[in-house]
This record gives C-alpha cells, sequence and structure tokens, in this order.
C-alpha cells in the first residue's frame, strides 16, 4: 500500500493579494462591504455583552441602606437630648434597635433583636400610654413618607433591612419634639 500524500495546507490570501483581488470594485462597493462586515461584528460583539452581562441584577439601590457613618466620634457638637417624653422614648428605642438588632415578624426574636414596636415596648418599661403615644407619632411619620400604611408592624415586615425602620424611629423622635409631646 502506498501510503498518500499528506493534505496540503489550506491557502491563505494575503492581505495584499485580497486587496488586489478588490480592485476591481468600485470605492462604493468596497465601503459597502466593509460595513457589512462591520455590522456582523458589531451585531456578534452585541450579543456576546448580552451574554456576558445576563446575570447582573440592576435593581435600585437605597444609599442610606449602604452607606454607612465611621465608627469613631466625630467632632460635631452634641446633640441636645429631646426635652418631650416621647421623643426620648422614641431615640432610646431607636438606640436599642440599633444595638440589640432588627427582627421582622415578632416583637423580640430568640437572639435579641427586636422589631419598631418591640423597641418602644421594651423602652416604654410599662408605661403604655407612652408606648401608644410613640407608636401612633410613628406609624405618623411613617405615612408621611410611604403613605397609607395600615399600621407599625406591616411596615416594619414589610423591610428586609433595618436602614429604613431606624431612620423612622429617629424622624418619629423629631416629630414627637417639634409636637412637644
Amino acid at each position: 500500500m502506498a501510503a498518500s500524500p499528506p493534505a496540503a495546507p489550506p491557502v491563505q490570501t494575503p492581505p495584499a493579494a485580497a486587496a488586489a483581488d478588490t480592485g476591481h470594485l468600485s470605492l462604493d462597493a468596497r465601503l459597502a462591504a466593509v460595513e457589512a462586515a462591520m455590522t456582523v461584528r458589531l451585531d456578534e460583539a452585541a450579543v456576546a455583552h448580552e451574554v456576558r452581562t445576563a446575570h447582573i441584577h440592576t435593581d435600585p439601590v437605597d444609599l442610606a441602606d449602604v452607606i454607612t457613618v465611621p465608627l469613631t466620634p466625630t467632632l460635631q457638637p452634641p446633640q441636645r437630648p429631646p426635652a418631650t417624653p416621647v421623643a426620648a422614648l422614641l431615640e432610646r428605642a431607636r438606640a436599642r434597635m440599633e444595638g440589640d438588632g432588627w427582627c421582622a415578624g415578632a416583637l423580640t426574636d430568640e437572639s435579641g433583636a427586636v422589631c419598631l414596636l418591640g423597641a418602644i415596648r421594651k423602652e416604654a418599661a410599662g408605661d403604655r400610654g407612652l408606648e401608644a403615644d410613640a407608636a401612633a407619632v410613628l406609624l405618623d411619620a411613617i405615612r408621611r413618607d410611604f403613605g397609607d400604611v395600615p399600621s407599625v408592624p406591616a411596615f416594619n415586615d414589610a423591610h428586609g433591612s433595618p436602614g429604613i425602620p431606624v431612620r423612622m424611629l429617629d424622624r418619629a423622635a423629631r416629630l414627637a419634639d417639634a409636637r412637644g409631646l
């Protein structure tokens, strides 16, 4: 048996020869061919980009949940403590939530974290009237920013992180202080 000769490698046309082949085309025809080739390449690149970025989520982010304050104290003058009992209770509830942690679905969870009403109830120390006043001011502050919210627990449970509930306790404290409650 005779061995067959190896297959010849494919003949590649050098760029100069390719340019010479298109030499008989007009300038407009060559520009149209280049434009068609570029359109195909751009379409392929667009598809490749979509495939590479399909996993990226573009959900809006609340910057207040991302931006944090430094742990070291700043040189700002101390804020005056709230002068009213309800405002002071709401400030203590905010501090408790920041210290103990935030939870949803219960006043307090097994780790000691608290929801909005759980923090108010713990800081009210049994004073149901003060607790009710603080919850009413908090609900009013929530409704100012978020519209018709049915209750403080519904608002608390609608969030997945403590950022907004903590801010609402702070706003409610300022509102109670402004009202003289």
